[in-house]
């Protein structure tokens, strides 16, 4: 069915990324289960500038002779740290690294006026993309979801970074409690027309170890069934696209040539070094592909940096089984689908052409004229079911 495989470099450029992670937030979401946390004293960030530099340099030895094509600033809430801190971080890295000309840089903010104040200091420091967590557009799903600034600040947040910068995005939260398919398509609209190239829209989930889990288990946060969830999918679809800001991912919408790079590195399967507190990372070292997490906790985190060089706590070499499961769980996420040979280049077998046929006539997956294989939109509900399908 997809013919004969011609051999392909697994490791081909997908790309090289560093993404860097501030731990810290000003308060913890009810929804989050990322790595963050609140200090109620006042973070020492030249302690942390060190810490990163030293770890960057122990991640450029086990990958050296990189170009750096993207860099993240994620969190917690980056648009916590200094502009200052911000420049000595992507200095470290160009200390360490070759980096692209055309590099994109990305920073994580929350859209409150205070760290709106600090946009024009990012982009000096070299920041050219900024990413703000808006979640909601109306004040009594804000207030639910634990957000600290209102409709109004969000807007003037966007206002101010679409003044500063040529790039920049935010993301919206939907199947809220409540929330009906109107009051979706509604605030879609308004964040349509504020939104230049690019917004992420995630399903909202419930993550084990959250207040939102604890409610939800007691019965005290109703989400919207399973028809609605649906619904307020199909009609993401249908609005982005006609606005022109089709799906390139299943919960990320751009403009042609305005795909979040950083993020497609994660997805084609590239290369990424993993700094800071509870990053992680995929890097190809003498050994083959292997995997990194690096410690959680900040305060220990610095403590093994100081000792060690860096704050890794696993490194795993990556079978040729794990590396063709990570290659489909990411690649499939995307619209533009994967590429079977690079499958068989990064496992050392052949996706099952029965297995596909089956998913091709179930319509949950197409072939393009290229030989890919990608996900149709009646797929990407259940695409954990389709990747499990394709790996078994």
């Amino acid at each position: 069915m997809l013919g004969k495989l011609k051999p392909v470099e697994p490791t081909y450029d997908a790309g090289f990324g560093v993404y860097v992670h501030w731990p810290f937030c000003q308060a913890k979401c009810p929804y989050c289960d990322f790595n963050s946390h609140v200090r109620h004293v006042k973070v020492n960030q030249q302690l942390y500038i060190d810490a990163f530099q030293r770890e960057m340099k122990h991640m450029a030895e086990l990958a050296p002779n990189r170009v750096v094509n993207t860099i993240f600033l994620g969190g917690g809430t980056p648009s916590l740290m200094d502009p200052a801190t911000v420049a000595a971080v992507l200095d470290g890295i160009a200390g360490n690294w070759q980096v692209a000309p055309d590099v994109e840089v990305t920073l994580e903010a929350n859209p409150t006026s205070v760290e709106a104040e600090r946009f024009k200091g990012y982009r000096l420091a070299g920041v050219n993309r900024i990413s703000m967590g808006i979640q909601a557009l109306n004040n009594t799903d804000l207030k639910a979801l634990g957000r600290t600034h209102s409709v109004d600040e969000a807007m003037q947040a966007v206002a101010t970074a679409a003044s500063i910068f040529d790039r920049y995005s935010f993301d919206l939260i939907y199947a809220r409690p409540n929330q009906t398919v109107e009051s979706w398509s509604a605030e879609l609209h308004m964040a349509i027309e504020r939104a230049a190239e690019h917004l992420s829209l995630y399903q909202l989930t419930i993550e084990d170890e959250t207040p939102f889990k604890k409610l939800y288990t007691a019965g005290k946060l109703i989400l919207p069934d399973e028809e609605t969830s649906r619904q307020l999918y199909d009609i993401t679809q249908e609005i982005c696209e006609k606005h022109n800001l089709p799906s390139y991912e299943i919960s990320n919408y751009a403009r042609k040539g305005s795909e979040c790079r950083h993020n497609m590195v994660y997805w084609r399967y590239g290369e990424y070094a993993g700094v800071g507190p509870g990053a992680h990372g995929r890097l190809v070292t003498q050994k083959g592909r292997a995997a990194f997490a690096i410690e959680k906790n900040p305060e220990k985190w610095l403590e093994y940096v100081a000792q060690d060089g860096h704050g890794i706590v696993e490194e795993e070499q990556l079978s040729l089984e794990a590396q063709g499961d990570e290659f489909l769980l990411m690649g499939l996420r995307l619209v533009e689908g994967i590429d079977p040979k690079r499958f068989t280049a990064l496992s050392g077998r052949r996706l099952d052409d029965e297995r596909i046929t089956d998913l091709v006539n179930e319509r949950l997956v197409e072939i393009t004229s290229e030989g890919r294989i990608r996900v149709t939109l009646t797929g990407f509900p259940v695409l954990d079911a389709v990747v499990a399908d394709l790996a078994a």
